[in-house]
Parts: structure tokens; C-alpha cells; sequence
């Protein structure tokens, strides 16, 4: 009766295991860019996009999970099955879409260039030939800054993640950095460190660089959380939830398109 018994309970515990494994929703994050996702002082997960992220998981009666990794890496990582969706302030470009679907526009913001105050620099190539422009690596800023601008006399220098850009702009190493503008008024330009520095001269808002906003992306062949990421986050934006979580972080509407 043992030896029977063993083999079923073995394929019980099999069954168990992977029902589980399909009640977990993992994301994808690169938590350098505060507001839309941080580590906290005690290490743990923080920001607008972890936020709506769990809100999603709520919804779906998934547990979250959520894995770091650079966000550069993030496509190759999806494509490896990794994890199961990108959430990392991701920006629906046509190239990107090219590799992966995404859910219905989570939001949208400008990008900016940040530089010291009054240092009468913009954002176009003749008011930065000669300056160096820090941007992150996979980002649609180095995207757009190395096709606008590094040819035409600008020295664009990619780093790996935003985290890394800010205190070599404060020292002074480099001239400026192209990010995003909701990212850098809430997150650098609000630091002691940061309030040397401000937003200069006009956002961009250029739908051949920057896309259609920021959105989840997921694997082409995962039709079906493509389907239950945008009614659960349908269902927020009909419960308040999003507009709740958009007034706790930021001061202007960030679910538009220009």
C-alpha cells in the first residue's frame, strides 16, 4: 500500500507546486529611478510603479514578485522567462515593440535636461556642442541624445543606471543629464545635493524616441496576461485606485499624451 501510495503523493506534491507557481506574477525592475521605483532605507521595494504593480497583483489574486536586474538587461532577462512582465518605467517605443507587447499606457512624462541653474543650457545640439550629457544605458533618453545630438558635437556618456549619473553631475564631471522630467523633479531636484540644479529649457515629448508613454511589457506569445493586466488596470482606473496613486507621488497629471 506504501509503494502505492508514494508515487501518487509525489505527483500530488508535483500539482501542488506548479498551481502555485502560476498564482505568482513576477515583474521585472531596475530600481534607480525614483518615484517610479527605489530601494527604501531598509531595502525593500518603493515607488509609483511598485505600487501599481501590487495593485495589478491585487487584482488578479496573484502573489507580486519582484526582480532586479538592470534595465538594460530587461528585454534579453523577459525573453529568458526570468520574469513575466516589465515594469520599470518602460517606454512603448516601435523598436521595442518589435520584441514585446505591451499593456495599455500605464503613464507619461516628459523627458528634460537637467543642469546646474542658470547655466543657459537647453536641450537642442547648438546649446550643447562641447558638454557632456550623462544619460542610463537602454534608456529612449541615450536613444534619442546619441541620434540628436553625439554626432554633432556633444559627448554623450552612457551610464548603467540613473543612480550613477547624479553624482557625477553634482561634481561637476559632466554638464548635464537627459532623464525624465517627473523622475528628476521629484527625486534629484528635491535632494540637498540636487538643489543646485533644475529642469533647463523645454521637455521633449518626441514620440519617435520616446514612444506612447510608459506601459508593462510582457512576451509576444503571453497573450493571456496581456488580457488580465489590462482589466485589472481598467478596474483601477473605474475604482479611483490609479488616481489615488498618481496624487501620492506626483502634483501633475502624468496620463496623458502630447
Amino acid at each position: 500500500m506504501k509503494k502505492m501510495l508514494f508515487p501518487v503523493l509525489i505527483a500530488l506534491a508535483g500539482i501542488s507546486t506548479s498551481v502555485f507557481a502560476e498564482q505568482q506574477l513576477r515583474f521585472g525592475v531596475d530600481p534607480t529611478f525614483p518615484p517610479f521605483e527605489s530601494k527604501a532605507a531598509d531595502g525593500t521595494l518603493q515607488g509609483f510603479d511598485i505600487d501599481i504593480g501590487n495593485a495589478i497583483c491585487q487584482q488578479m489574486k496573484v502573489k507580486c514578485v519582484w526582480v532586479r536586474t538592470s534595465f538594460d538587461g530587461m528585454i534579453p532577462a523577459l525573453k529568458a522567462r526570468k520574469f513575466d512582465a516589465i515594469l520599470s518605467s518602460m517606454a512603448m517605443t516601435d523598436k521595442r515593440r518589435e520584441q514585446v507587447a505591451f499593456s495599455h499606457m500605464l503613464y507619461n512624462t516628459p523627458s528634460a535636461l537637467v543642469t546646474k541653474k542658470n547655466s543657459g543650457l537647453s536641450p537642442d545640439v547648438n546649446s550643447l556642442k562641447g558638454k557632456v550629457v550623462g544619460v542610463a544605458q537602454g534608456t529612449t533618453q541615450e536613444t534619442y541624445a546619441k541620434a540628436r545630438w553625439e554626432n554633432k558635437g556633444v559627448d554623450v556618456v552612457s551610464y548603467q543606471n540613473q543612480d550613477e549619473i547624479y553624482p557625477d553631475l553634482a561634481s561637476g564631471r559632466i554638464d548635464a543629464t537627459l532623464t525624465s522630467a517627473a523622475s528628476a523633479a521629484t527625486g534629484f531636484l528635491k535632494t540637498d545635493q540636487g538643489q543646485a540644479f533644475a529642469i533647463s529649457g523645454n521637455t521633449l515629448f518626441d514620440k519617435a524616441y520616446f514612444g506612447e508613454g510608459v506601459g508593462v511589457g510582457l512576451r509576444k506569445d503571453d497573450e493571456k496576461n496581456v488580457v488580465l493586466i489590462n482589466r485589472a488596470l481598467a478596474i483601477l482606473h473605474e475604482k479611483g485606485v490609479y488616481e489615488a496613486l498618481t496624487k501620492k507621488y506626483f502634483t501633475f497629471d502624468v496620463y496623458h499624451i502630447e
